[in-house]
C-alpha cells in the first residue's frame, strides 16, 4: 500500500511513496503525532536527482526490516529540499554545528518530538556497518534510546544549539562596524590562494564549479583592464577554469549543459546529475567571459548548453524543470557514457577516426570500462592530420555530436524532476537575458521572457509569490531567494526590452522584500517571511553556498532599482544589508562574493543609462549600450510614447529630433547626450578589452 507521500506533489516524495516506511510529509499531522506519542522524529531530507539518496533508499527505506525499526521507534518525515529550502537550510546548519563539518544529501536528522530541535544529524548510512559507518538499524535503536533514557542530556545540548541556530551567522549584526571597500581588493588574493593552477578551479576532489568566485575574478580583471593595468594572473585563472570546465567531463560534450561537480581534480568524471541552478550560474559566467573576449572559444559551449535547456528542461508553457537524475537503468552515468563500438557503429569511418582523436577513444576507458567524453586534443591540434583546418574540424564535430545525440536519445532517459522552482528559474532568466543581449540572440531573450511570463502567470497570485509550480499548480509561499533572484532577473529582462508591467512587477517584489523579509532592527533580510511558518529558527543567510547569497542579490538589485527610480527606502534597505553583513564580509570575503557585488555597487556605483527615442534609432542606441560587456552598466530604453512613467524616469524626457541618452553614476548625472558618436565614446570608456 502506498504511504502518505503518494498524495504529495513532489516527484522526490513520490519516489518514496511505495516504501514500507510509514513516511509523513512535513506538517501538522506528523508533528502532532510525534508530540502525542512522545516519539522522536526522523527527518530525512533529499531530492530526486540525488545519487546517494537513491542508494540509501534502495538499501534501507525499501527494506522491510529496516522500515519496521523506523516505524516502531520514530515518526518518519520525508522532505524534498527543493520544495522546502527553509527546512533544509536550518537543519544543514544544525548538522554543521553538531558535527563540525558541512552536511549534504541525504540529510538524516533526529528531532525531539515536542520542540523539533535536532539532537543527532548525519548524511548517508549503510544498512550494515561498513566504511567506518554504523549500520542504520542499529544506529536508530541507539538514537531512540538516547531520547527515552538520556532526555536531560538532549535538553542540555539543545539549550546550547538553539541560540547558535538563531544567531544569524558568525558575528552577523554586530553594531559599531562601518563598511568600506577594502574587501573588494583583499578577495583577489584569497581566491587566487585556492586555485588549482594545473587543472583550473579550486582545490582537489570533489571539485565544484564555484561560478560566483570566477564571476568576481572576471570583475577584477575587467577593472584592471579599464585602469590600464591588466591583471594577467587573474585573467589566466578565469580562462583556464572555463576552458577546463567546457572541454572536459564536467560539460556534456554531446548534448551540452553542465553536470553538478567533478569527482576528480581534472574535471574528467562528473557526478552526472544536471541541476538547473548550475546551468544558470555557468551560463551567466560563460556568456560574460565570451562577450568580454576573455574566452572567445567558449561560444560553442554557451550556445549548445542553451540548446540543451530549450530541448530537455523547458516545459511547454515556458518554465524550466529542476533537475535530471544522475542515474538511469540503475547505474550512475549510464545515459551519458559510451563504448568505442557504440560510437563506431553510429559514425562513418572517417568521422569515427576524428572523434577518437579529439576525445581520446584510442586510450583507456575512464568510467567503469566505458568512456565519458572529454576533449583530449583540441581541434586545432588534430586538424593537420586530417587535412583540415580547425574550423572544418569544428563543423565535422558538430555533425558527429548530432548523430551521437540521436543515438543517445534512444537510451533510457534519466528521471526528470518536473517541478518548476521560482528561484532557480529566476537565476536562469537573468543569465539568459544577459547572454541574449550581449550576444545579440533574440531567441535566448525570448526563452527568458517566456519563463518570466510563466512565473508571473502561475507563481504570482494576489500580490504574493510562490516558490514551486507542479502540473500548473503553484504552492509553497516563496522565500527570500525567490524574491531577490526574480527581482534581479526582472531588471535584466528590462534591459532587453521595455515592458512597463515588468517595472511595476520589480517594484512589487522590492516592496515585498522590505515589508515581509527585512529585519528592521539589525538590517538584512530573513530567509522566511514574517508571516511564514514558525520553525526552530528564522535564518538570515549571510554566506554564498551552491546558490548566490540572497542577501547580496537583494542588496545589489535594490541599489540598482533605487537609483533608477530615486526610491530612498530601497537604497536604505540595501545599505542596512551591508552594515548587518559587514563583519562576515570583512572576516571572510571569500564566502560573501555575492555581497561583494552589492558592496561594489554601493561604493563604486555603475552607470545607469536611460534612453528615450523611437523605432530603429532607439534600438541602435540600446544595442550599443546593452550589447557590450560592462559589468555594472544598466541600460533602460524607453519609447517616447511610454505613458505613466515614474517621476524619476519621466524627468528623462524625450526629444523631437531623435534619441537622447541620460547617463548617471550614483546620484551624479551628465548632461543629456544626443549625438551617437559622443554616446559611443562615453560608453567605450567603461568597456574592458581583453583582445
Amino acid at each position: 500500500m502506498p504511504n502518505r507521500l503518494a498524495s504529495e506533489k513532489s516527484p522526490y516524495l513520490h519516489q518514496h511513496a511505495d516504501n514500507p516506511v510509514d513516511w509523513y510529509p512535513w506538517g501538522p499531522e506528523a508533528l502532532t503525532k510525534a508530540a502525542t506519542e512522545d516519539k522522536p522524529i526522523l527527518l530525512s531530507i533529499g531530492y530526486s536527482a540525488c545519487h546517494w539518496c537513491h542508494v540509501m533508499a534502495h538499501e534501507s527505506f525499501e527494506d522491510e526490516g529496516v522500515a519496521a525499526v523506523m516505524n516502531r521507534l520514530f515518526v518518519n518525515i520525508k522532505v524534498d529540499r527543493e520544495e522546502r529550502p527553509d527546512l533544509d537550510r536550518i537543519y544543514q546548519q544544525a548538522h554543521q554545528l553538531l558535527n563540525g563539518r558541512p552536511g549534504g544529501w541525504p540529510l538524516n536528522v533526529v528531532l525531539t518530538p515536542d520542540d523539533h530541535m535536532p539532537y543527532f544529524s548525519g548524511t548517508y548510512f549503510p544498512k550494515t556497518p561498513r566504511h567506518n559507518l554504523p549500520g542504520f538499524p542499529e544506529l536508530l535503536e541507539r538514537l531512540a534510546a538516547v531520547w527515552h533514557e538520556r532526555r536531560e542530556d538532549v535538553r542540555s545540548q539543545n539549550a546550547q544549539l538553539g541560540p547558535a541556530l538563531r544567531s544569524g551567522g558568525p558575528k552577523a549584526g554586530v553594531t559599531g562596524y562601518a563598511a568600506n571597500p577594502a574587501p573588494l581588493e583583499e578577495v583577489r588574493g584569497a581566491i587566487l590562494d585556492k586555485l588549482d593552477a594545473e587543472n583550473g578551479g579550486f582545490g582537489s576532489a570533489p571539485k565544484f564549479p564555484q561560478a560566483e568566485l570566477f564571476a568576481r575574478l572576471l570583475r577584477i580583471a575587467a577593472g584592471a583592464r579599464l585602469a590600464g593595468t591588466p591583471d594577467t594572473q587573474v585573467e589566466a585563472a578565469v580562462r583556464l577554469a572555463l576552458a577546463s570546465m567546457t572541454t572536459r567531463g564536467l560539460y556534456d560534450q554531446i548534448g551540452g549543459g553542465f553536470f553538478r561537480y567533478s569527482v576528480d581534480a581534472r574535471w574528467e568524471i562528473p557526478h552526472f546529475e544536471k541541476m538547473l541552478y548550475d546551468q544558470a550560474a555557468l551560463l551567466g559566467l560563460l556568456g560574460d567571459a565570451v562577450a568580454a573576449g576573455l574566452l572567445p572559444e567558449g561560444g560553442g559551449a554557451l550556445a549548445a548548453s542553451i540548446g540543451f535547456l530549450a530541448r530537455e528542461l523547458r516545459a511547454p508553457e515556458g518554465g524550466f524543470y529542476a533537475t535530471l537524475d544522475a542515474d538511469s537503468e540503475g547505474h550512475e552515468g549510464r545515459y551519458y557514457v559510451w563504448t568505442p563500438d557504440e560510437i563506431r557503429a553510429a559514425l562513418p569511418a572517417g568521422d569515427y577516426a576524428l572523434a577518437a582523436a579529439v576525445w581520446g577513444l584510442d586510450g583507456a576507458p575512464n568510467f567503469e570500462g566505458r568512456w565519458h567524453l572529454g576533449v583530449r586534443r583540441l581541434p586545432v591540434e588534430v586538424a593537420a592530420g586530417f587535412g583540415l583546418d580547425a574550423a572544418a574540424v569544428d563543423a565535422r564535430l558538430d555533425a558527429i555530436r548530432a548523430r551521437l545525440l540521436a543515438v543517445r536519445a534512444a537510451r533510457v532517459y534519466p528521471h526528470r524532476d518536473e517541478k518548476i522552482l521560482t528561484a532557480w528559474n529566476a537565476l536562469l532568466i537573468g543569465a539568459l537575458a544577459r547572454a541574449g543581449r550581449l550576444h545579440g540572440r533574440a531567441d535566448w531573450i525570448a526563452l527568458a521572457a517566456d519563463a518570466h511570463a510563466f512565473l508571473r502567470e502561475h507563481c504570482w497570485r494576489e500580490g504574493r509569490l510562490y516558490a514551486v509550480c507542479k502540473d500548473g499548480e503553484a504552492y509553497q509561499p516563496a522565500f527570500l531567494d525567490d524574491h531577490a533572484y526574480l527581482l534581479d532577473a526582472t531588471l535584466e529582462l528590462l534591459q532587453c526590452r521595455w515592458q512597463p508591467d515588468d517595472l511595476h512587477f520589480a517594484q512589487a517584489l522590492a516592496d515585498q522584500l522590505l515589508d515581509r523579509f527585512a529585519d528592521p532592527k539589525k538590517g538584512g533580510f530573513h530567509y522566511t517571511p514574517v508571516d511564514g511558518e514558525t520553525l526552530i529558527a528564522r535564518p538570515k543567510p549571510l554566506w554564498d553556498d551552491a546558490l548566490p547569497g540572497p542577501n547580496g542579490v537583494a542588496a545589489r538589485a535594490l541599489l540598482v532599482l533605487g537609483r533608477l527610480l530615486n526610491r530612498i527606502p530601497y537604497l536604505v534597505a540595501a545599505e542596512k544589508v551591508l552594515k548587518w553583513a559587514w563583519p562576515g564580509i570583512e572576516s571572510h570575503p571569500l564566502g560573501t562574493t555575492t555581497l561583494l557585488g552589492a558592496l561594489e555597487e554601493y561604493f563604486r556605483p555603475g552607470t545607469t543609462v536611460v534612453l528615450r527615442g523611437t523605432g530603429e534609432a532607439l534600438q541602435r542606441w540600446q544595442q550599443r549600450s546593452s550589447g557590450r560587456y560592462a559589468a555594472q552598466r544598466v541600460t533602460i530604453a524607453i519609447p517616447d510614447d511610454a505613458a505613466d512613467l515614474p517621476e524619476a524616469l519621466a524627468l528623462r524626457s524625450a526629444r523631437a529630433d531623435g534619441p537622447v541618452a541620460y547617463l548617471c553614476t550614483g546620484t551624479q548625472c551628465s548632461a543629456p547626450i544626443t549625438d551617437f558618436a559622443a554616446f559611443e565614446a562615453e560608453l567605450a570608456q567603461q568597456e574592458p578589452s581583453f583582445g
